[in-house]
């Protein structure tokens, strides 16, 4: 069933007024019955980011550069921050310096290998020394490429240095700056993803009448716009001090702050409700008024404006008829 919209009261009497002032408008006799209506509750909501990420080092080491700023928008996979550890430079120094030594003795292994196959071949020498000269080559081989891995993998530490982005989305807080030493797995910034949720909190009492799908009515910044519109995109099963938290989508949230606080109408329930047509109600030095059938005038008090009209709280009963243009 479709939810009701909430309408600015002062937009619905100024298009009744304009209606009116555009021409001669035929006069339309409405019988005021109760109709159910969404029970609409007024809750503070606050922004939240649907996943909020960390940018954590890889390695430990000292922050040399910071590539953010608070604020700075940035892109799934970009570098954040720069951590250098000096030990990895000094450990691949020592390294190539291991590895021209074991390519040194690997050339020498195949020497050995190819001098003892010739004497072998002319029968100066025996088959167990071209044995042992063979087993000397593939310990050398192997030594050479295990040196050769540990290098792949000190290059591949220093490469991490780089400290990336998660995912895109705006930087919310720095946690370190320039100069610091950091550990492996320590964060460097807080990042909230792009996409944004409204984040409110019921009482329990609506628990059960609240259901993900539902439609809410977002307030503007300003109070002066048409609510906007959302749905509930999830109820969590857990209830802390005595409230039960949903989360509500709604596009064009990411102009808010986060952790900013708005008004949202969530439906609670239904309640009948007199409903007349906007332009069946007249304000005139404050009080607001509305004709009978017969001539009457009679004082009124009007509630919440809907799409179908405004809601009177007092002043007419069931069965009045009401004269509208």
């Amino acid at each position: 069933m479709a939810r009701n919209r909430l309408i600015p009261l002062a937009a619905l009497l100024a298009a009744g007024v304009l209606a009116a002032a555009s021409g001669p408008a035929r006069a339309v006799d409405v019988t005021v019955s109760p109709r159910l209506v969404d029970d609409l509750k007024a809750v503070i909501a606050t922004v939240e980011p649907l996943h909020l990420l960390t940018a954590r080092a890889r390695i430990g080491g000292t922050l040399v550069k910071l590539l953010i700023k608070e604020g700075d928008r940035v892109e799934a996979g970009s570098s954040v921050a720069l951590v250098v550890d000096q030990k990895i430079a000094l450990q691949l120094s020592a390294l190539d310096a291991r590895i021209q030594s074991a390519g040194a003795q690997l050339d020498q292994a195949r020497l050995d290998l190819a001098r003892a196959s010739e004497l072998q071949k002319s029968g100066t020498t025996s088959q167990s020394v071209l044995d042992q000269k063979k087993t000397a080559l593939e310990v050398a081989e192997k030594a050479f490429a295990a040196l050769k891995a540990d290098r792949e993998v000190l290059a591949q530490q220093a490469t991490e240095g780089s400290v990336l982005a998660p995912a895109a989305g705006r930087v919310l807080k720095l946690a370190t700056s320039e100069g610091s030493v950091v550990l492996p797995g320590e964060t460097i910034a807080s990042l909230a993803e792009d996409r944004y949720i409204l984040r409110l909190q019921l009482p329990e009492r609506h628990a059960a009448s609240l259901r993900a799908g539902d439609p809410v009515a977002i307030a503007s910044r300003d109070g002066k716009a048409a609510p906007q519109q959302g749905r509930v995109r999830i109820v969590y099963p857990e209830i802390q001090g005595g409230r039960v938290i949903a989360d509500v989508d709604v596009d064009g949230l990411g102009s808010y702050f986060v952790g900013e606080r708005t008004r949202v109408y969530v439906p609670t329930g239904k309640r009948p409700a007199l409903i007349v047509p906007a332009g069946a109600v007249h304000a005139r030095a404050g009080i607001h008024t509305v004709n009978l059938k017969g001539g009457a005038e009679v004082v009124v008090q009007p509630g919440e404006a809907r799409a179908e009209g405004i809601e009177i709280l007092s002043g007419l009963t069931a069965g009045d008829i009401v004269v509208a243009p």
